[in-house]
């Protein structure tokens, strides 16, 4: 049996791999994609502690799955497909198998947000894309269009810029809900042209985007543009969390997992971290922090039941 299983492989799951392991639990990280999270997407990283060089969110990722596994962290590359507890024991189902552990670690992060407007499903990898850093090369020196209005937008926008000849920013509201700083850039950088009190009503085109018809004010207005980066939030990745008539822990109303100051849930011995928790900050730093207090919770947890 784990003492602690981990459920994703991001930052806040690493973290929490790294701490549960170096103190002494059998801990095991279940990640169905490549360890890292939506983090080895972005193209530019500055603000993490201690780490004064620019890095690409591959880049800052890299060492992390190393550093767990050097105190004993197992990394499995698996699907959870469900979650229950029997009394003290968390059964933790698989694509293949069933493991059972002594805690959980739930770091499952989210999803982007799609916008809502007209064909957008539709030309999904075909000319609408959520990842700049994956398809920002398929527009060089061309014109393309960011939906959002937050720090990722913003910070796409500006990664965008240094690939396409002109970066549209469309934002419903008359101002961002981003980092200062970061809006300084986009305010100071020629090659953004900002669009405020703007709704995309819908893309149009044949095999590909050809452009999307914006609602400004009173008026439409027609951008041909071949590229459309859509950056409007997120949904948790809760699935693994689901029962028969509901959920195994308290959901908040935004569908974020309820957790207090230790990311504990209301199933004790189940904690959430990262993106997936209420008010989640969304930020790196947090995420590992996260990861961290869940596994020195994890260990007292286990010291408690033992006694």
């Amino acid at each position: 049996m784990l003492d602690v299983a981990i459920i994703g492989g991001g930052p806040a799951g690493l973290s929490a791999g790294l701490y549960a392991s170096r103190m002494g639990l059998k801990t095991k990280i279940f990640e169905k994609l490549t360890p890292g999270g939506q983090i080895t997407l972005s193209s530019e990283i500055e603000n993490y502690p201690g780490v004064c060089d620019v890095k690409s969110g591959l880049e800052l990722m890299q060492c992390w799955p190393a550093q767990a596994k050097k105190f004993g962290c197992e990394i499995e590359s698996n699907e959870v497909k469900n979650i229950t507890k029997e009394g003290d024991v968390f059964k933790i189902t698989l694509v293949d198998k069933v493991e059972e552990a002594k805690t959980v670690i739930i770091a499952t992060g989210a999803l982007p947000k799609r916008a809502g407007f007209e064909n957008e499903e539709k030309f999904i990898g075909r000319g609408i894309s959520t990842c700049a850093v994956c398809d920002g090369f398929f527009y060089r020196n061309q014109e393309v269009a960011v939906i959002g209005g937050g720090d990722t937008a913003l910070e796409e926008a500006l990664y965008l810029s240094t690939i396409a000849n002109k970066v549209y920013l469309i934002h419903r509201r008359d101002k961002f809900r981003a980092a200062p700083a970061t809006i300084k850039r986009v305010l100071s950088n020629s090659k953004i042209e900002i669009l405020y009190n703007s709704k995309v009503k819908k893309v149009y085109g044949e095999q590909f985007v050809d452009g999307l018809i914006i609602q400004k004010d009173n008026q439409e207005i027609d951008l041909k543009v071949p590229g459309v980066f859509v950056f409007v939030g997120n949904i948790k990745n809760t699935d693994v969390l689901k029962t028969d008539d509901g959920f195994i822990c308290d959901m908040c109303e935004d569908g974020s997992v309820c957790v207090d100051l230790n990311m504990n849930t209301s199933l004790s011995g189940l904690f959430a971290v990262g993106d997936i928790r209420q008010e989640a900050k969304k930020q790196v730093v947090c995420a590992a922090a996260d990861g961290a207090v869940a596994a020195l919770e994890a260990v007292k947890y286990i010291d408690n039941q033992g006694e």
